[in-house]
């Protein structure tokens, strides 16, 4: 006589969590304050090209040798790309999750109630869909070089990122995804913080302007980069 197999295994802690909307949230949370790190910093990057091509093209040769001798040529900065890559693969499923997750549980009579709450959630939901295409375009242009326009010259980023914006349509792309960016970052913080367990209520009025400081800070640094390509100021 055969013995009977068990198949109802218990699940573990990490598909428990996963599995739940306040794991999938989390999850959203911790990611998209690893993706507002990397932000700040490259955006800070970003703005070494008002110093000239030399500042500009020295500090992406230093991304390239960050940790030698330790690490090899490019390590740290790969590490640093697939760390991203995976915060922003996290970010985006739990997110469609939840999406999915929420238009099912909601009843019909429903659907014109709560305005701001859904004004915010569509901001959220197409605010995402532009990033992750931006980013697309994005890597494709200034790191592959596939749709840069002008000729791509590997080593030369200053000169890459010249040419992009000298195209009207580099500018138009880059400048509506910064806007999305802003409003992400702006819904993105506070959901993120609430999320955490870092709202509280002498704390929210201090949480919600450093969401809008954080918005505005960041959306002024990118957009600052084509402006200035477009008036001439950095050429």
């Amino acid at each position: 006589m055969a013995l009977a197999t068990r198949t109802d295994r218990k699940p573990s802690m990490a598909r428990t969590v996963w599995d739940s909307s306040v794991g999938k949230k989390t999850v959203m949370a911790v990611s998209g304050l690893i993706m507002l790190a990397y932000l700040v910093v490259h955006m800070l990057g970003n703005l070494k090209i008002f110093f000239g091509s030399d500042e500009f093209n020295g500090y992406a040769h230093w991304l390239r040798t960050l940790g030698e001798p330790f690490l090899h040529h490019e390590w740290a900065l790969w590490i640093v790309r697939v760390v991203l890559v995976a915060a922003v693969v996290a970010h985006a499923t739990a997110a469609y999750q939840l999406s999915r997750r929420d238009l099912r549980a909601r009843p019909a009579k429903y659907v014109h109630s709560r305005r701001r709450a859904g004004y915010a959630t569509r901001t959220m939901r197409w605010g995402g869909v532009i990033l992750g295409l931006f980013i697309v375009w994005h890597i494709l242009d200034l790191t592959t070089g596939t749709v840069h326009p002008n000729g791509f010259q590997s080593g030369h980023p200053y000169q890459n990122v010249i040419d992009t914006f000298s195209t009207w349509y580099g500018n138009v792309i880059y400048l509506v995804a910064m806007l999305a960016l802003g409003l992400h970052i702006r819904h993105g913080f506070w959901s993120a913080a609430q999320t955490l367990g870092a709202g509280s209520r002498t704390r929210d009025r201090a949480l919600k302007a450093t969401a809008n400081i954080l918005a505005l800070v960041l959306t002024l640094g990118f957009v600052s980069v084509p402006v200035a390509v477009m008036t001439g100021v950095v050429s």
